[in-house]
């Protein structure tokens, strides 16, 4: 999600109805390439196990190919981890949310800029 000034952009892809990616899947997907764990992710961005879970399900059911892969059991090996597809999806999505950032040097929102008020009005 983008804040630029007053204008916030927060690109969301749909499967259908349900999100297949938005700002929080993509900073999950980042949390997880650099946690290395599904739980360790979670715990960084302050969520429970299930939630972060939920989440990487719908991001491996949504999209044709996994996002994330994860392997069970002990050793240097376990955790989870960005396929390759799933690095692609991000890098794909960040550059994307780039690009809607570049709406502000458009003059049409300089134009809608110059309608806002610094302020909103006192409550009637």
């Amino acid at each position: 999600m983008a804040i630029i000034g007053p204008l916030k952009l927060k690109a969301q892809i749909f499967c259908g109805g349900e999100p297949a990616i938005g700002p929080g899947k993509a900073d999950l997907l980042e949390a997880i390439d650099r946690e290395g764990s599904i739980s360790g992710a979670g715990r960084a961005m302050g969520m429970s196990y299930r939630r972060t879970w939920l989440l990487v399900d719908s991001l491996n059911r949504c999209w044709a190919e996994r996002v994330v892969e994860t392997t069970a059991g002990g050793g240097a090996d376990k955790g989870a981890r960005l396929t390759p597809f799933g690095r692609t999806l991000l890098d794909t999505y960040r550059a994307f949310e780039a690009k809607l950032a570049e709406t502000t040097d458009d003059p049409a929102y300089r134009d809608l800029l110059a309608l806002l008020r610094d302020k909103p009005l006192p409550h009637a």
